[in-house]
């Protein structure tokens, strides 16, 4: 079991072109991306947002359920960082697809305020997931807790590598995750919730970028965190060119055992802004990653839970609730400033642009992980990526101008 795993000497790394452990990203690889990254192109980049990774990977061989082997694990986003939580974010979310779970979000719908972390985890761990917030926000947050909580939890199925019925994910897992959580360049691929996640049937799992906008005189930032545990491989575009249908070897879908069709799965996606923005708003950037998502290639599966959640950590200390009193802020109903609604667009841009990036991110930052029976799921193979892409009017851009 690993809490943001990385290596105990780590190499000096540029955040953008590479992750912590060293393994390149999208940017590093030399993919051209439009918008401006902020400086670690993580969801970290929105001042107070804090991420936290368990990681579980263990046992190999034939499945036992119950015993292994284990590939999955819990992510946890803070919005405000720990200490920040009993100060609620303006929210609001979006269900592209909704074969899928994240809970919390009928509060979210009603209220339009955020006042909770929020866990990713494999689907039949939601339940472990949500005890251990609930654990965790009672030790460390009592006021929040002493009433009633609803934390979000999401999932994306991880079952064709790991022993998703052992249900390995305990809430101590979850609480372990939210309190290793931190801010700056994040570890991406097989960490945390993403662990056992396939994507276009390659390695998927655990994504983030940023995008810096100006909007009149302000500057602000937009983040993204994704699971990505989506798409059939024929469909996999990058830069406009199409990838997957050229790779067409060591696709799981092929296997007799994949338990899905072609194309299942889910993605997870959620946004953090530091743009003052009022609920509607916030939903109005959830609608937008879709978009992101087509830009890789997807044209959604029914059997895929697409289910996005954004927040705006804009207007601290002043998101009324009813609570206010009770949590000891008689004071919190003051006026609040926010974007005008003609003025958003370029922060949608950002979060199609960064959608995208995060994405490619989880593929190009991955490695082939074999799972329970030999199940094996291969990393996007980089060279013939190169090969490919060298063939169209795209070329791949030097990582010392990525992304200029």
């Amino acid at each position: 079991m690993e809490h943001n795993p990385s290596p105990a000497n780590p190499p000096k790394v540029d955040p953008l072109m590479h992750t912590p452990s060293g393994r390149v990203r999208a940017r590093g690889f030399g993919i051209p991306l439009q918008g401006t990254p902020g400086p670690n192109s993580a969801i970290t980049d929105v001042p107070g947002v804090e991420v936290g990774y368990t990681t579980l990977i263990e046992g190999e061989g034939e499945l036992i359920p119950g015993k292994g082997p284990v590939r999955t694990g819990v992510t946890a986003i803070h919005p405000r960082g720990r200490a920040g939580t009993p100060d609620p974010v303006q929210a609001g979310w979006f269900s592209f697809n909704g074969n899928g779970e994240m809970t919390g979000t009928t509060l979210v719908e009603e209220t339009g305020f955020l006042s909770t972390p929020i866990l990713i985890t494999n689907t039949h761990s939601v339940g472990a997931a949500h005890q251990g917030a609930i654990r965790w926000l009672i030790e460390r947050q009592p006021s929040l807790a002493k009433l009633w909580a609803l934390p979000v939890v999401a999932e994306t199925w991880d079952g064709y590598l790991n022993d998703i019925n052992g249900l390995h994910v305990t809430p101590d897992h979850a609480f372990a995750a939210l309190e290793a959580a931190r801010g700056g360049p994040l570890e991406e691929g097989s960490v945390g919730g993403g662990t056992g996640m396939s994507c276009y049937g390659f390695k998927g799992g655990s994504g983030t970028a940023s995008r810096v906008v100006e909007i009149g005189k302000d500057r602000y930032t937009v983040g993204i965190f994704l699971q990505a545990n989506f798409g059939w491989r024929p469909e996999l575009t990058i830069a406009g060119v199409p990838i997957g249908v050229h790779i067409p070897e060591g696709n799981p879908s092929d296997d007799s055992s994949w338990l899905m069709p072609a194309g299942a799965g889910s993605c997870i996606t959620i946004i953090a802004t530091d743009a003052p923005l009022l609920p509607g708003q916030c939903k109005a950037l959830a609608r937008r990653v879709p978009m992101g998502l087509a830009r890789t290639g997807t044209t959604s599966s029914h059997f895929s839970g697409d289910i996005f959640l954004a927040f705006s950590t804009g207007n601290p200390g002043s998101v009324a609730t009813g609570s206010a009193t009770l949590l000891g802020r008689p004071d919190a109903r003051e006026s609040q400033r926010w974007v005008p609604w003609g003025e958003c667009d370029p922060l949608y841009a950002a979060v199609v642009f960064a959608v995208e990036e995060a994405v490619l991110n989880v593929l190009i930052a991955n490695k082939d992980m074999v799972g329970w029976s030999g199940h094996r799921v291969p990393a996007l193979p980089h060279e013939r990526v190169r090969e490919l892409m060298s063939g169209h009017t795209v070329r791949l851009t030097p990582p010392s101008v990525a992304g200029s």
